[in-house]
C-alpha cells in the first residue's frame, strides 16, 4: 500500500507534504489521482475542496509541462494555508485556490450547501476530483457535484470521488448513475474507496 512518503518520493517534492490524519485524503487516493494525471495529462483540473490533493495534482502538471488544478475551498482560512504551500513548493503556475462559499444549491428539487462556480475558468474541465464539502455539512453533501458542472466537462473528462465506502457516497454515485448513464463505473476497494467515471468511453 502506498504511503505519503512514496508519494513524496515518486513526484520529487522538494519538502515533506503536510498532511493532517483523519482529515487528508489518503494516500492511496492521492496514488490513483496522480498515475492518471501523469499519464493523461489534463489540461484543466477542478476539485472540490482544496488541501494535498491539490499539491499532488499541481506538481504532476508541473512534472507535464502544462495542466493546471483549480480548487473550490469554502473554508477561508484553509484557502489561504493551500495557497501558501502551494507558493512554497513553487507551484504557483500550476494551481489556483478559490475561496468559494458555500451556497444554496437546487439539485432535482432538493437544496444543498454547494460551492459557488463563477470563478472557474470558461474552458472544458478534463479531471473532476471530488473530495468536499464535507460529509458532517449535510447529507449527501457532494451530490451537486456533477449535476452542477456536467457542462463544463470536457467529453473525455474523468471523474474521481474519495471516500466512495460511505453510505452517503454509494447513494448519490447510484443516483448520477441514473441520471448519466453515458459513465463508465469503476470502484477501487482502497482504504476509503474511491470511485472513478469515465466520459466517452
Amino acid at each position: 500500500m502506498k504511503t505519503y512518503q512514496d508519494i513524496e518520493n515518486d513526484l520529487q517534492f522538494s519538502q515533506s507534504l503536510s498532511v493532517t490524519p483523519n482529515w487528508s485524503a489518503a494516500a492511496d487516493f492521492l496514488d490513483v489521482i496522480k498515475q492518471h494525471c501523469l499519464r493523461v495529462k489534463p489540461q484543466i483540473i477542478v476539485e472540490c475542496s482544496s488541501g494535498v490533493t491539490t499539491l499532488v495534482l499541481a506538481r504532476c502538471c508541473q512534472l507535464n509541462g502544462q495542466g493546471k488544478v483549480y480548487s473550490l475551498e469554502n473554508d477561508k482560512q484553509f484557502a489561504e494555508k493551500s495557497r501558501q504551500q502551494i507558493s512554497e513548493l513553487g507551484l504557483d503556475d500550476y494551481a489556483q485556490v478559490i475561496y468559494a462559499p458555500l451556497q444554496p444549491t437546487s439539485v432535482a428539487n432538493q437544496i444543498f450547501d454547494w460551492y459557488g462556480t463563477n470563478a472557474l475558468p470558461e474552458e472544458s474541465i478534463d479531471m473532476l476530483v471530488i473530495d468536499g464539502p464535507p460529509g458532517f455539512i449535510q447529507k449527501n453533501s457532494r451530490m451537486p457535484a456533477l449535476p452542477v458542472l456536467r457542462n463544463k466537462l470536457s467529453e473525455a473528462v474523468t471523474v474521481f470521488l474519495d471516500d466512495a465506502a460511505r453510505a452517503d457516497e454509494r447513494e448519490l454515485v447510484g443516483n448520477w448513475l441514473t441520471q448519466y448513464p453515458e459513465f463508465a463505473y469503476l470502484y477501487i476497494a482502497n482504504a476509503r474507496g474511491c470511485v472513478v467515471l469515465k466520459a466517452g468511453v
